[in-house]
């Protein structure tokens, strides 16, 4: 069916979606998008517009937040999403890999990613912590490994009304026997969605010059993991 009041065609929304995905997955330019997808211009701009509009972000839902798992991973920013035309840094920073972006997560008890957000690879995880679990709605535990360890961090998951399980450091005089192992053996559910992200090479490696772009892929990311909860 065709909209013609404002040309708007509806039917090509799938098709540019799939595009969109298509890129994603195989991290090609946006001028290199199959012709069979449309017209690669097209989908790039709604792209831009699907971002700006938060769409990549509506299906997360119902989050599970007895437990809630934190933890970061680094990105390799390719050349070509260097030069930016802006004094901006754009989320990429210099570190032992060159240049990078790191993935700040956040995922719920099942697993599923809940927010995110976007630093310098250089950027230390405890760091951003802090603007991490801002973003947090109350939840029963968040679980850190040790590079989390700070009494800051600490009183700002208290504020929360939550309660802290991340391991204090080997020189620490207050030790670890009021951790609760057995829930921090699934920590691993945060490194579980980094895997499944890094599964889109637009993800495991960074093309996008402008982190509103970048944020907009790992949300899409994202959303294909909680795409597989809802139907």
């Amino acid at each position: 069916m065709i909209f013609t009041g404002r040309v708007y065609q509806k039917y090509d929304h799938r098709k540019a979606f799939e595009g969109i995905l298509y890129k994603i997955r195989t991290g090609c330019p946006w001028s290199d998008i199959p012709d069979y997808f449309g017209d690669w211009s097209a989908i790039y701009r709604r792209f831009n517009l699907w971002s700006k509009k938060g769409i990549y972000r509506a299906l997360k839902n119902d989050p599970e937040l007895e437990w809630v798992f934190i933890d970061g991973t680094i990105v390799k920013a390719h050349q070509h999403c260097a030069g930016a035309a802006t004094d901006n840094t754009q989320s990429i920073g210099k570190s032992v890999a060159g240049n990078t972006t790191k993935i700040h997560m956040a995922v719920d008890s099942y697993g599923l990613p809940i927010e995110f957000t976007l630093t310098g690879g250089e950027v230390d995880d405890s760091k951003e912590a802090i603007n991490l679990i801002d973003l947090l709605p109350s939840c029963g535990y968040i679980i850190a490994d040790k590079g989390y360890d700070s009494e800051t961090i600490r009183e700002q998951i208290s504020d929360k009304l939550s309660l802290p399980v991340i391991p204090r450091k080997q020189n620490s005089k207050v030790g670890n026997t009021d951790i609760d192992w057995c829930l921090y053996k699934y920590r691993h559910l945060v490194d579980n969605v980094f895997a499944r992200l890094k599964q889109y090479r637009g993800i495991a490696t960074r093309y996008d010059k402008l982190q509103v772009n970048y944020e907009s892929t790992v949300a899409l990311g994202c959303s294909m993991i909680w795409l597989s909860m809802s139907v």
